[in-house]
């Protein structure tokens, strides 16, 4: 899928719509054309291609889907684009991304939108899935930095008022820009390069390696406090705003939406706090369906916590009232509720009546007591109350990609295995294997890699990390599902009690390391085949003696993962052993280490002589059936087609 919501490609001769095919059938994203090129598309109709057709001008067919679209991927010279669209440009925080591609498909260039509008983005996923070269010239991509307007869309932060492109062109120029961060995730720094023009905090501690600070030219607020920056002051200041604030409302059965939204606005403004920092609101389960309350959580966006009496009554409170515990059967209602929900873990879908954890004793985070508003137009009364959360709400689903990343060169990986990982929040993996994808990472994103024995560990942190609301790639050599992460990552999840929804998870499949092996060796898998690893580490090592022997006494083709390492060098030759019982010395058999790797090598042996070469961990081992020839350096195992009636 495309990382837009709902993109549109343009081709308008033959070639480019052969060029824009595998972008439009990967991201789903409908192609326009023009009528004469209908027959065209009957040839891919086999791909799921959505054709849209346009008579007479592009130029009046654009005017009317300009507004229909928030991205555009032309293939088309890049002077036509322009012309094209310069009339329907307004504003750079309105208008949609717009990319140019050429008609060779060789490069991908984001013309409009780049930063705000995801136009970097969008051509960065354009060029994976045509094995293009994407062309940005935002300058914060040539000093391999987030970019500040973009900086605290993975977290769902909102971004506030503010002298934004002072501060861009700041950071653009290399000058410190002064980071005070007082809520939400700090995760962002760790994808900062190491000479990054940030100070944090304002403190000459918190950065001891630099011992004279220059002074800042501009300041980042991230805080759920709403700043006023006058225009007279001297130096440029943003601000984002974590959804961290949590409302409790309480109110009578009736009261109306226009009530309670004038109440939050109020209570906001008089303690200087950011509407764009809620994160949703909370109440008894009694005001689930209220009217009011739930109509204002969807107009604003916000979703509605509801707790029962039971779990609210259990949460001290500043204000507790006998009059409310009286009607309803708890003491507090906005203050106890506002604590509940600050206090629930993370994710963007919840029961409707959610309960705190077992564990969770939490402590009185209000940084609004309780308010009673009132107005002389609304009947009625509203109580209010505001909680910050230790994390922010994310406010959308997690997503999970398992993605398989081959043999280790960067052209085995499938096109979108490449999107998955470029449009990824957090990479997480092996940290060889993050070194060999490393091309692929871009700016901003959050990787973390973690030691080769740390299995459970990377599956335990990127389930953790998705159900913050973040799309986590977790990448493994070969195939995600063959030996690899993906099959860990969904026992955690079963072991979680997972909904099968939230997080999404999507495997991306790569090519393993036997079909690596054997695509470099000639066609040894051509007849039934199994694979077999001999790590003992989480199989018995009887286990697997039984199937090695079963697989050579049934004369399958065999290929051994995990082979042997500095510790392990006895299974190698039990293995072995049970070939020779069973196939003729001079059965061919391949061992490939590193297959497309820079320091690959390939040896060609027999099963009488295969001890005698260097194996290690990285190394397959292919082992030939009785029927497995060596002609002219390459293994044959025979399908049976020539001796088919």
């Amino acid at each position: 899928m495309s990382s837009l919501s709902n993109p549109i490609a343009i081709a308008t001769t033959p070639a480019a719509l052969r060029t824009l095919v595998p972008y439009c059938t990967a991201a789903v994203a409908p192609l326009l054309i023009p009528e004469k090129l209908a027959g065209e598309v009957a040839q891919y109709a086999a791909t799921g291609l959505q054709s849209q057709y346009y008579p007479g001008s592009l130029r009046e067919a654009l005017g009317k889907r300009w507004g229909q679209h928030d991205g555009f991927v032309f293939a088309l010279a890049t002077g036509a684009v322009v012309r094209l669209i310069a009339p329907l440009l307004q504003d750079k925080t309105t208008d949609p991304a717009v990319v140019v591609v050429d008609e060779a498909g060789q490069f991908a260039i984001s013309l409009c939108g780049g930063h705000q509008r995801g136009a970097d983005a969008l051509a960065r996923e354009v060029s994976q899935y045509l094995q293009a070269t994407p062309v940005l010239t935002g300058s914060a991509n040539q000093l391999h930095l987030p970019a500040l307007d973009l900086l605290g869309q993975p977290w769902g932060w909102n971004r506030g008022s503010g002298n934004w492109t002072a501060v861009s062109s700041a950071i653009a120029r290399g000058e410190a820009v002064q980071v005070i961060q007082e809520a939400g995730a700090d995760l962002w720094r760790r994808a900062l390069p190491p000479d990054h023009p940030f100070q944090f905090d304002g403190s000459e501690e918190s950065d001891p390696a630099r011992e004279i600070r220059p002074a800042p030219q501009g300041r980042v607020w991230i805080s759920p406090i709403q700043r006023e920056f006058p225009p007279e002051a001297g130096l440029p200041q943003v601000q984002w705003h974590p959804r961290v604030l949590w409302v409790g409302v309480g109110c009578e059965r009736g009261t109306s939406q226009a009530l309670i939204d004038w109440g939050i606005r109020t209570v906001c403004q008089s303690h200087h706090l950011a509407l764009g920092a809620i994160a949703g609101l909370a109440s008894l389960d009694l005001k689930a369906d209220e009217v009011g309350l739930v109509n204002l959580g969807r107009d604003r966006n916000w979703p509605l916590r509801c707790f029962t009496a039971e779990t609210l009554q259990q949460i001290a409170v500043p204000n507790p009232s006998a009059v409310v515990e009286q009607a309803v059967g708890t003491p507090s209602v906005a203050e106890a509720a506002a604590i509940a929900a600050a206090a629930i873990p993370l994710g963007p879908h919840l029961s409707s009546v959610p309960t705190l954890p077992n564990d969770s004793h939490p402590p009185t985070p209000l940084c609004v007591t309780k308010q009673v508003m009132r107005h002389p137009d609304y009947p009625g009364a509203v109580t209010l109350a505001i909680a910050q959360a230790e994390q922010e709400y994310v406010g959308r689903p997690g997503h999970l990609a398992l993605v398989g990343t081959g043999p280790g060169s960067l052209a085995q990986i499938t096109p979108a295995a490449q999107a998955a990982i470029a449009q990824a929040d957090v990479v997480i993996g092996y940290a060889l294997y993050i070194d060999l994808i490393r091309p692929l990472l871009r700016p901003g994103q959050i990787v973390e890699a973690l030691p080769i024995t740390q299995e459970q560990q990377r599956a335990e942190r990127a389930i953790v990390l998705a159900h913050r609301g973040l799309s986590v790639a977790v990448i493994s050599s070969g195939d995600c599902g063959i030996y690899a992460m993906a099959g860990l990552v969904l026992e955690t999840l079963q072991a979680q009690g997972w909904d099968g929804k939230t997080p999404e998870v999507t495997s991306y499949p790569g090519i393993s390391a036997l079909q690596a092996a054997a695509a470099r060796v000639g066609a040894p898998l051509m007849h039934d085949f199994c694979a077999i690893s001999l790590s003992d580490l989480l199989t018995p090592w009887p286990v697997i003696e039984k199937r090695l022997q079963a697989a050579a006494e049934a004369d399958f083709v065999i290929a051994l993962y995990n082979p042997k390492s500095q510790k392990r060098t006895e299974q190698i030759a039990i293995a072995q052993s049970y070939f020779a019982q069973h196939r003729a010395p001079d059965t061919p058999v391949a061992i490939v280490r590193a297959a497309y790797r820079p320091d690959e090598q390939i040896i060609l042996t027999t099963v009488a002589e295969m001890l005698a070469q260097p194996i290690d961990m990285v190394t397959t081992v292919i082992i030939g059936n009785r029927s497995t020839v060596l002609y002219q350096g390459k293994l044959i195992t025979p399908r049976g087609y020539s001796v088919r009636p």
